[in-house]
């Protein structure tokens, strides 16, 4: 018995993580929920979500004008026969300068399909890897913050977390609880910084930053601890 007891005391402390203030100081620590943050991470299927995210963001408006829709006359060039020269059609014809365009690229829809499951498994196997590998932290008190740069690069620079245009390998993702307008508004110029609503992550943007900056609200909209309803924000990518 005395065993188990000490099992379970290791799982606590394994997930125990701190939470910071806008001056980065640790006002406090909680345990994050296991089935979010300590789950299996399966590379095949983080390589899938990445995959089908990518092909997700593809547009398909490409259009080449076939001969049928290119302007031009629809006359014969000249007769059938008797000139010793190739038979030919309308000017319009793909071998002629200006002509349409055989088999070229039409729209297309490049999306795949992800089953929910399978991209939720992926979404915390995501976060798993980040707070293993001590890239996450946890903000609290962020109502207090004013719609400016300078304050929300203020609280960066205090969490070591420092936006720099140079190096672009040091990115940073805000994760909101999706009513935070007014880190949305900050955030929006500050270089190699990107801000996304819980309910709009995906694995994709947790891979893709090196540091996870996570409210404490969205952890519980995470965990399913609050049922609340959340707006998608403006300009963000299909997943």
């Amino acid at each position: 018995m005395p065993k188990k007891k000490t099992a379970k005391k290791e799982i606590k402390n394994k997930l125990e993580t701190a939470v910071y203030n806008p001056d980065g100081k640790v006002v406090k620590k909680i345990s994050l929920p296991s089935d979010v943050f300590d789950v299996e991470v399966k590379a095949e299927l983080l390589n899938m979500a990445v995959r089908i995210y990518q092909a997700n963001q593809r547009v398909g408006t490409h259009k080449a004008k076939t001969r049928g829709q290119v302007t031009g006359s629809t006359r014969k060039i000249y007769r059938q026969k008797g000139t010793g020269r190739a038979r030919h059609g309308d000017i319009k014809a793909p071998i002629f300068i200006g002509g349409g365009v055989s088999h070229g690229p039409l729209p297309r829809d490049y999306r795949l399909a992800f089953p929910k499951k399978m991209k939720k498994l992926a979404l915390f196997g995501a976060l798993t890897a980040r707070f293993r590998g001590n890239s996450l932290k946890i903000l609290a008190k962020t109502e207090e913050l004013k719609p400016k740069t300078k304050d929300l690069f203020r609280v960066l620079k205090n969490l070591n977390l420092e936006p720099d245009k140079k190096n672009d390998k040091m990115t940073t993702l805000l994760i909101t609880d999706g009513k935070s307008d007014n880190l949305v508004q900050a955030g929006r110029n500050l270089p190699n910084f990107k801000i996304s609503a819980v309910n709009q992550l995906s694995a994709y943007e947790v891979l893709a930053n090196k540091n996870l900056l996570m409210m404490q609200k969205a952890i519980n909209i995470l965990s399913g601890e609050k049922d609340e309803e959340v707006k998608p924000l403006k300009g963000t990518a299909k997943s």
